[in-house]
């Protein structure tokens, strides 16, 4: 009875939640409005009050999708004392997001892989972006105070961060155990920061520095 008395905007907000709870269970793209309907314990005609069409739903689950994914990201970054530990905070943390909705990469994998462009796969494309230059900004970071090499490729290494949680998750998915992701992040982190020279940066600054005070004194 209580839910009758829900305003339109946490109606709305129940919607996305059931379909992101019905996507952790099963093919995004075989999720219809009558099942997301009964999930909610409503009508048909109830969800189409608050939403125009099925388009519509799913725009608005990549919104909050979106929306959750870089809040969360943005907060584990600001919590960390250095570029390079943002990083890694923002690879775990986006791991724990997808454990705890696991319906999330497989809508972000279907929206993606559709030949036509919808509003929602609109939304996933920005997600990524606006992902990718967040990661390149801390990566630009981490180079300027010697945390990794000078000569790292950011816009490159940012697109290899991100295909490593697609590879965890993907794999993960494919074992039927979600929560093995979180298992092997550590490890795969570990190998990117040292691909990535961690700690060299350092050793090159200074190498530059006293082959710069080498000069002047033979000058």
């Amino acid at each position: 009875m209580q839910s009758k008395y829900l305003s339109a905007e946490e109606r709305r907000q129940r919607t996305v939640e059931a379909v992101v709870a019905l996507a952790g269970t099963q093919n995004p793209s075989e999720i219809t409005t009558a099942a997301i309907a009964s999930e909610m314990s409503v009508t048909q005609g109830a969800l189409f009050r608050h939403f125009p069409s099925k388009e519509a739903i799913w725009q608005a689950v990549m919104e909050w999708v979106a929306d959750r994914l870089l809040d969360r990201i943005d907060r584990a970054a600001e919590q960390s004392g250095s570029p390079l530990a943002a990083l890694h905070a923002i690879f775990m943390s986006h791991i724990d997001f997808v454990i705890e909705h696991p319906g999330v990469p497989r809508m972000m994998f279907g929206e993606l892989q559709r030949a036509e462009t919808t509003p929602a796969k609109k939304v996933a494309h920005t997600l990524m972006k606006r992902y990718a230059e967040r990661l390149a900004q801390k990566l630009e970071e981490a180079k300027a105070g010697g945390e990794i090499r000078d000569d790292t490729d950011t816009q490159a290494a940012a697109i290899l961060f991100i295909g490593m949680i697609q590879g965890l998750v993907m794999q993960s998915m494919l074992a039927g155990n979600i929560r093995a992701a979180r298992a092997s992040a550590r490890g795969v982190i570990g190998i990117y920061f040292r691909g990535l020279g961690a700690g060299d940066g350092r050793r090159d600054m200074q190498a530059r520095k006293e082959t710069k005070q080498s000069k002047k004194k033979v000058e």
